[in-house]
């Protein structure tokens, strides 16, 4: 089995990618004892994508699977996506930011967003990007005790339950990141020699 550095410090983000790559052993930044914040500068989420592989690349060699993600709204312009995770400011706070979005939306008819993570997979021989996207819907208030970030308000398109309502399963088998993942992997099993 192959090492697979997930360069992420979110143990949510952790436990959903380790569940979707069980032919890889998965190691996360905390597994490497890397503590630092991986700087997020890039005015989009393919750049930061981008900086946190190659940061972790040149860190720690091998092969480096990197993610961002974002909430984009339609009635905000595609806010907050690149900056959903301190969208009401630093430091994070899932509570204050699903509370920002929703006073944003107040009086808005239009309430259609996606998720989207872009995923870029680094190794000495080359670098690739994997998009993932889930279509839905932002509801009026938090719904389910589930899930982390957005999930208590965000309905996917073909459900009647937000992502922090249905089980982690199912979500898993649904999500951007899953999309995402999914693409990556069938990359990586048409060709094995990149790794």
């Amino acid at each position: 089995m192959k090492d697979l550095i997930l360069a992420t410090h979110n143990p949510h983000k952790a436990e959903e990618l380790k569940a979707m790559l069980p032919q890889f052993n998965v190691k996360t930044l905390a597994d490497l004892k890397m503590m630092d914040d991986i700087p997020e500068t890039a005015p989009d989420l393919e750049g930061n994508s981008f900086i946190k592989a190659t940061t972790i690349f040149e860190k720690f060699g091998g092969i480096v699977v990197a993610d961002d993600s974002g909430l984009e709204v339609n009635a905000l312009s595609g806010a907050p996506g690149v900056h959903s995770a301190r969208y009401a400011g630093k430091p994070r706070n899932d509570t204050r930011n699903t509370e920002k979005l929703l006073h944003a939306l107040l009086n808005k008819t239009n309430r259609n967003a996606q998720f989207r993570t872009v995923i870029t997979l680094m190794s000495a021989k080359e670098t690739r990007q994997f998009e993932g996207i889930v279509k839905g819907t932002i509801n009026t208030q938090p719904k389910g005790a589930d899930g982390f970030g957005y999930d208590p308000v965000f309905t996917p398109e073909g459900y009647d339950k937000t992502f922090a309502e249905i089980s982690q399963h199912k979500k898993n088998s649904i999500s951007h990141r899953a999309n995402a993942i999914k693409r990556l992997v069938a990359f990586l099993n048409e060709h094995p020699t990149f790794c």
